[in-house]
């Protein structure tokens, strides 16, 4: 693999020479489809007649960081630059820009002034706005890009690779590139579709549902109603509690030196647990800490902890009064769940947060652990 990769950097610069000396026809496409066989990219297209050359907008599903690139070697076709600086770099990465900083409204009639003329050529977007793995289902399609024109052309994309998974997120474009340049081989899957046209009097949201069910069918995956905005708040999550494991739910582990003393082993792991028990003491600082590290101890993880805690599966006594008051037991909350009473009280019955913003950190901490508290008695109730 590496020995691949070292040999391919100096390829790739030569791709990338000749394409932009070459100006845009078939011949230039052939020769840079060649190119990138060597590269270990090879790109195949099903039934290539169904492709529309009256269509103005082709419309894909997002599977890497270089799937524009890859259509472009089967048709002439143009993607605006949605995010990032423009210069050098967009450009290079075979991005149109648009010279558009402002509003989507702003960016689509930029580019209904594109399509209006005949002589350049057909759009290539992507309405999920953000890579998947192309295995699972689809991101919720936006409506702009259907707001275009009343005629689209779906393009069905799959992406195989061996050993290595093609789409991770959260990875760089570059990195990507390297992992491509590092595997033996990466086969794209372009499939053509019919052109859908609008009907009449529909929505830009509708059409985009539409298209993205027919698109969903041929890549026999799901249509979900997650959108990119959905992906990157689900990783800024996963980022803020460092919980990238393999298996939903388990906790990394932080790498353990290796020590030839059990002791040294003993002491080790009693900082791991005592590292993971201030985790949990900062979301529920009423806890005891002695309670969190027995239960770590049985548990191994910080969120079960927590889960174990809030629901009453451990008891314990609050630390302080004032912390037995304003954040009852989970005990106490379960009860009056069970018994039905508290069913119709919108209000839980924990102290209302101050008005006044505190000037101690710590009584705006407190403040804030019981809002936390009150949210998790009301979900429960």
């Amino acid at each position: 693999g590496l020995c691949l990769l070292i040999l391919r950097l100096f390829i790739g610069v030569h791709v990338f020479l000749v394409s932009c000396a070459l100006p845009d026809s078939v011949l230039r496409r052939f020769i840079v489809r060649v190119m990138c066989s060597v590269l270990g990219l090879f790109v195949r297209q099903s039934d290539p007649r169904l492709r529309d050359v009256n269509v103005r907008v082709y419309i894909a599903n997002h599977v890497t960081q270089f799937d524009h690139n890859v259509i472009n070697l089967l048709t002439s076709c143009n993607t605006p630059a949605l995010n990032g600086a423009p210069g050098f770099i967009c450009w290079s990465r075979g991005f149109m820009e648009l010279g558009v900083t402002g509003s989507r409204a702003e960016l689509v009639d930029s580019l209904k002034v594109y399509s209006s003329h005949r002589g350049n050529p057909p759009l290539l977007l992507f309405p999920e706005e953000a890579a998947t793995n192309g295995r699972a289902g689809l991101l919720r399609f936006s409506s702009w890009p259907f707001s275009i024109l009343d005629v689209v052309q779906p393009v069905a994309l799959q992406v195989q690779r061996p050993l290595i998974t093609v789409s991770v997120a959260d990875s760089s474009w570059i990195t990507e590139l390297l992992w491509t340049f590092f595997v033996p081989f990466t086969v794209y899957q372009v499939r053509w579709m019919p052109s859908v046209p609008r009907r009449a009097e529909e929505l830009s949201e509708d059409f985009a549902l539409r298209v993205q069910e027919l698109l969903a069918m041929e890549l026999g995956v799901v249509s979900t109603r997650l959108t990119a905005a959905d992906k990157t708040e689900h990783m800024k999550r996963l980022r803020h509690t460092s919980l990238l494991p393999f298996a939903p739910g388990s906790q990394p582990l932080p790498a353990r030196p290796r020590m030839p003393s059990s002791l040294t082993g003993v002491a080790s792991e009693d900082t791991r647990i005592m590292s993971m028990a201030q985790r949990v003491k900062e979301v529920l600082p009423h806890v005891p800490l002695e309670v969190i590290r027995v239960d770590l101890a049985q548990t191994n993880c910080v969120d079960t902890t927590i889960a174990n805690l809030l629901e009453g599966r451990v008891p314990f006594l609050p630390e302080s009064k004032e912390a037995g008051t304003d954040l009852p037991a989970p005990s106490t909350s379960q009860a009056a769940a069970a018994s039905g009473i508290q069913g119709s009280v919108a209000v839980p019955s924990s102290k209302p947060a101050t008005k006044q913003f505190a000037k101690s950190p710590v009584q705006r901490h407190l403040s804030l652990q019981e809002r936390k508290r009150a949210l998790y008695d009301y979900a429960r109730r």
